[in-house]
């Protein structure tokens, strides 16, 4: 299993590096990058490219490592059992399989991904330790002992919100997605555009990277974002030349709400339009 990226995915060398590395050691792949930078994407590809099947478990704040095990309805089971039901009598009808599950039962060689794992509490990863390194556990309720079959490539997700442990770090091989350079934005544009105007697209990107730039600006505009912002660029059939003026009281880019997503970024650049045309006067 190799993987050489997809024709929707530009995956530079050394993330493909990086995936090859993680499958090669059996080691879960922690990926960290800027939000927008396609980190959850990435395991979608990467299922793609090898032909195997995506289980995804996304991590919230609430989420316990046991949810990924199995959870038992204790409840369920009581009342049943109040209301004469057969399926008492096999505990097993009480357990819920979790995604660590589903994926050593696979009857193919899956991609599981643990999305966002930095949402989670801090002993999150450590309670999963075990589990990823022997690739089994153990069901207390009904005594079985669950193996994986076929090891999965295991991509794990973070944000950056929290540390994570050393013993979970020491686990994983590690990558960090750096943010695209305008080559590799070109590149990435050209698989979601292919008919757009390079014009168009130069200057958009122009002044994209003016924005990131930015001192003060609280929430720099992402991949998925410069994205969605050049969809409607085309669709509302605004031309290189709008994007082009640099009218002060138009400092703010047209259709801005796609790459500015707060009021405090908002409203730095009308302060900055504001300075620039009292120097103007």
């Amino acid at each position: 299993m190799r993987f050489t990226g997809t024709k929707n995915y530009v995956a530079t060398d050394d993330l493909r590096i990086a995936v090859n590395a993680a499958i090669t050691l059996q080691r879960p792949l922690l990926v960290k990058g800027e939000p927008g930078t396609g980190k959850t994407v990435l395991a979608e590809e990467i299922a793609a490219a090898l032909k195997a099947p995506l289980i995804t478990w996304h991590v919230k704040s609430t989420t316990k490592a046991q949810q990924g095990l199995y959870e038992y309805d204790a409840v369920s089971r009581l009342r049943d059992s109040q209301l004469g039901d057969a399926r008492v009598s096999d505990i097993g009808n009480y357990i819920k399989r979790g995604k660590l599950w589903e994926a050593f039962a696979a009857p193919e060689r899956p991609v599981l991904l643990i999305d966002e794992i930095d949402k989670a509490d801090i002993e999150f990863p450590n309670d999963l330790l075990l589990e990823l390194d022997r690739m089994e556990f153990h069901v207390y309720e009904t005594g079985e002992t669950i193996r994986a079959e076929r090891r999965p490539v295991v991509i794990v997700t973070s944000n950056n919100e929290k540390e994570l442990p050393d013993a979970f770090l020491r686990r994983c091989f590690f990558h960090y997605i750096r943010f695209p350079d305008a080559e590799t934005m070109q590149a990435i544009i050209d698989v979601h555009f292919p008919g757009i105007k390079k014009r168009l697209v130069e200057e958009a990107l122009k002044l994209f990277f003016e924005i990131r730039e930015v001192p003060g600006v609280k929430k720099k505009p992402s991949t998925s974002e410069l994205l969605d912002w050049l969809k409607l660029l085309v669709a509302e059939d605004i031309g290189p030349e709008t994007l082009r003026e640099r009218d002060p009281r138009k400092l703010i880019p047209p259709l801005h709400g796609a790459l500015l997503k707060n009021e405090q970024d908002v409203s730095l650049f009308e302060k900055l339009a504001f300075m620039t045309r009292r120097e103007g006067r």
